[in-house]
């Protein structure tokens, strides 16, 4: 492998992750960090540093990932090379966040000093990736603060959910926020590190020619769909807890309805996306009351209560109908559903067109479609537009509908990285672009409540829906009731 170019060089850290045997780790984070190691992208004097409950050693550690690597990372990527150098970077801490006495190791590794552990000399950025519960992590940055690990370069990751409301997220981030500055907290969304998602920018803001009609005048409607063949596999405590409003809704579709609606920011970085997003979040118009019964599906699959071993009302499925009431999209329906065990493994955006305003063919034959752009975030990253065209041959015109596919793997030559490859690269160079700001979580926590209180004062019970299927016919009746029809796509 040939070094990175300059401008893709990334400076010395010190990547500690909390909850470093987790599933996370294991299947995303260190996978995620050995891509960039087989690039030669990680800096000569990177350490990174797992942090768990677990009694192992460096040595158990590197064997742990090690395995971790040859399940989840493709056979033709794995160079022993690459592995050797990402495994002689790893230390174990093993570590109870609520037991100070265990701290002593994980704040000798970080204090050690740089001119004697580290070939440049140079001292290290210090990254705290969070993959815990999130009431572990004001404990955490506050035990952080009181060994003098937090610099003014440091950073903290968080994973989702922070907290489970809108008033236990700003106790969390009222915790860590007294330890790091909003600057240096970086809340992620792996959503947002998925190159069609981002691409999606590209598309509206590089080409002139979608802007014009990237409004209601010309858009019908939107829908958002991220569906899941699977069931809640091992994450069954934690999602009986959550549900799919929870755990989908409140951020990654959320976030993508943003990307779709937002103003032009004056440039793509930092504050100027994150601006746009947030009037967007405080642009869609409130569920409350009866709203909520008349714009909300739940739903739940049939075998649910049996994979997590109990009776159970959490959801799996949502679907809603919104409208972001701004000069832009007002009276354009945003549709989105989320669910598990559904017919497809799908992630989707579909921008809808209005019909011609005159039919200029009376006389034709065929099938017409409303003019749509579709956004794949998977399986398999791209675009489509779908038009319609004339069916080749004499004796009249026949309509048919045609589609301009951007597959990016048949596009680019060149690997589409992992979303949590980007991010934790961004996290490294410090650019917040891709991550959310705290007034956008409380926006969307602020959203989003009222629905679950409804739910929970009516007692409004899941609907069931069968397993392989697209989930329940109320779904399917939210969009009939405007004489719209979800898009499956093949």
């Amino acid at each position: 492998m040939t070094a990175s170019p300059p401008d893709l060089a990334l400076p010395a850290c010190d990547f500690t992750v909390f909850g470093g045997t987790g599933d996370l780790a294991l299947r995303k984070l260190l996978p995620g960090l050995y891509q960039r190691e087989r690039q030669r992208q990680l800096h000569q004097d990177t350490r990174i540093i797992g942090v768990s409950r677990h009694d192992l050693d460096d040595a158990g550690y590197r064997h742990l990932v090690t395995e971790a690597l040859f399940d989840h990372v493709p056979e033709d990527h794995l160079e022993a090379g690459a592995v050797h150098r990402l495994t002689s970077r790893l230390h174990h801490v093993s570590l109870d966040a609520h037991s100070p006495e265990d701290w002593d190791l994980l704040h000798g590794l970080l204090k050690e000093q740089r001119g004697e552990t580290r070939e440049s000399g140079e001292d290290a950025t210090r990254i705290f990736y969070l993959a815990v519960a999130s009431d572990l992590f004001g404990p955490i940055c506050d035990r952080l603060d009181e060994l003098g690990l937090v610099t003014a370069d440091s950073r903290v990751v968080l994973e989702k959910p922070i907290g489970s409301d809108l008033a236990s997220s700003r106790v969390v981030n009222d915790a860590v926020g007294q330890v790091f500055e909003e600057g240096q907290i970086f809340r992620i969304d792996h959503y947002l590190g998925k190159e069609s998602v981002q691409n999606l920018l590209v598309t509206r803001f590089a080409n002139i020619f979608l802007e014009p009609i990237w409004n209601s005048r010309w858009v019908d409607h939107v829908q958002i769909t991220v569906s899941e063949t699977l069931g809640v596999a091992g994450r069954g405590e934690y999602y009986d807890r959550a549900g799919a409003m929870r755990d989908m809704i409140q951020n990654h579709l959320l976030q993508m309805l943003c990307l779709v609606a937002m103003e032009p920011p004056t440039y793509v970085g930092g504050d100027p996306v994150r601006d746009e997003k947030l009037k967007v979040l405080r642009a869609l118009t409130p569920l409350t009351g009866v709203d909520v019964d008349r714009n909300t599906v739940r739903g739940q699959y049939t075998t649910y209560g049996e994979e997590v071993g109990h009776p159970s009302t959490t959801e799996t499925y949502v679907a809603l109908r919104a409208e972001v009431q701004n000069w832009r999209w007002a009276g354009v329906p945003f549709y989105l559903r989320t669910g598990k065990r559904m017919a497809r493994q799908e992630s989707t955006i579909e921008i809808v067109f209005k019909e011609p305003p005159h039919a200029m063919f009376p006389h034709s034959e065929g099938i017409t479609t409303p003019n749509r752009l579709t956004v794949r975030m998977q399986p398999d990253e791209g675009m489509q537009l779908h038009l319609t065209a004339k069916h080749p041959g004499p004796g009249g015109i026949r309509l048919h509908p045609a589609s301009l596919d951007l597959s990016y793997a048949d596009a680019f030559d060149e690997r589409s990285p992992d979303p949590y490859e980007r991010l934790l690269m961004d996290v490294m160079r410090g650019i917040p672009t891709l991550f959310m700001r705290r007034d956008e979580v409380e926006a969307a926590w602020t959203w989003v409540e009222p629905i679950l209180e409804r739910w929970r004062d009516t007692g409004m019970e899941p609907v069931r829906y069968h397993p392989g299927t697209h989930g329940p016919a109320a779904a399917t009746r939210l969009l009939a009731r405007d004489r719209r029809t979800w898009q499956e796509n093949a």
